[in-house]
């Protein structure tokens, strides 16, 4: 796709328009309420557990660079303090590296390194200081172009960077993980929120063996008009042939409801996000851990988050998958640090 195609300004599709006018009524029939809810995409990290020293985990960190030298990703590795067992230690890699960081805190890094075999974290995050990088994470972490809603109502085409960034923790981010820190490459998970969602569900399809664990919390499912529920799908239930693997999937009641209270209904790019996910049905995640489930090789779990809706799931997905994985407890109901409580308590 040329460039001047993925940033022109496109009409929304006719078809999507007509699928989801009963739910934009609704919509311009609730009160406006929500806009100091909205995320703020300038938000910024600041200080986190790998500004400090810890008595639990040593943090390293260092950037990787696209060939044309046009995009940068800045990884975090913490490995557990003391001797790497003999086939290295497990590792737990998290998507939005920089979001990740913010949720950890000096007690959560003390549980971790007190399991009878720690993980060793790796966050893959961006250059910045940006707590989430919208562009940069639509580029890389959708396997597909689709649209993307713009300011003004309309959207542009974007994305489809899935299989480059996927190069690039294979070539790059994965073998100097490797040199600086001694991990397992038979236990390793790939943890990711939203978009990052989607992009763990695209590797478990395409890249088999690349980790032995995915964890989607609210998969982007509705992504380009839902096509990863299509044909990527049924190739890789076709092809598995055994291979193992482990599936979490996670959704927020207020995601399979629906549910819009919290958004600002008057910003026209709202408008359009509402419109967008109506390409898949608020039960997909659901019924994608049920196919799976049939899948020889695969062991699935789906989990439903009481009253949570999306952004308060990128912490609760990720405490749920750290619970799962690691063996500490589950923090999945706990406030996010991204509110302002202190990383280091």
């Amino acid at each position: 796709m040329s460039n001047r195609r993925s940033n022109a300004v496109r009409p929304l599709r006719l078809a999507t328009l007509a699928a989801a006018a009963g739910l934009l009524f609704a919509l311009q029939a609730m009160p406006q309420t929500a806009a100091a809810q909205q995320r703020d995409p300038t938000r910024l990290i600041t200080d986190t557990v790998a500004n400090h020293a810890s008595q639990h985990y040593a943090f390293q960190r260092f950037d990787v660079s696209s060939a044309d030298g046009q995009r940068t990703w800045r990884v975090h590795v913490a490995a557990p303090k003391g001797a790497a067992p003999a086939g290295g230690w497990p590792a737990f890699w998290m998507l939005d590296g920089n979001a990740a960081l913010i949720e950890f805190d000096d007690a959560l890094l003390a549980e971790l390194a007190a399991q009878p075999v720690p993980h060793a974290l790796v966050f893959v995050g961006y250059a910045n200081d940006l707590r989430i990088d919208s562009e940069a994470r639509t580029r890389d972490y959708t396997p597909f172009a689709g649209e993307r809603p713009v300011r003004d109502g309309g959207t542009i085409v974007g994305g489809g960077g899935a299989d480059a960034l996927l190069e690039i923790i294979e070539r790059s981010i994965r073998p100097e993980v490797e040199r600086r820190v001694a991990t397992d490459p038979t236990q390793q998970t790939l943890w990711g929120h939203s978009l990052a969602g989607l992009f763990a569900l695209h590797v478990l399809y395409t890249r088999t063996g690349a980790f032995d664990t995915y964890a989607a919390g609210s998969p982007s499912l509705w992504w380009g008009d839902g096509a990863l529920l299509g044909a990527p799908e049924q190739r890789f239930v076709a092809n598995n042939a055994g291979r193992q693997a482990r599936v979490l999937i996670g959704l927020g009641e207020g995601e399979r409801t629906r549910e819009v209270a919290h958004r600002d209904l008057n910003d026209p790019r709202v408008q359009v996000h509402l419109r967008r996910i109506e390409a898949a049905p608020p039960d997909s995640a659901e019924k994608l851990a049920q196919r799976l489930s049939e899948v020889d090789g695969l062991q699935v779990e789906y989990r439903q988050f009481p009253a949570l809706t999306h952004g308060p799931m990128f912490r609760a997905s990720l405490m749920w998958a750290l619970h799962a994985i690691t063996g500490i407890a589950d923090h999945s109901d706990t406030p996010s640090h991204a509110d302002g409580v202190d990383p280091n308590r």
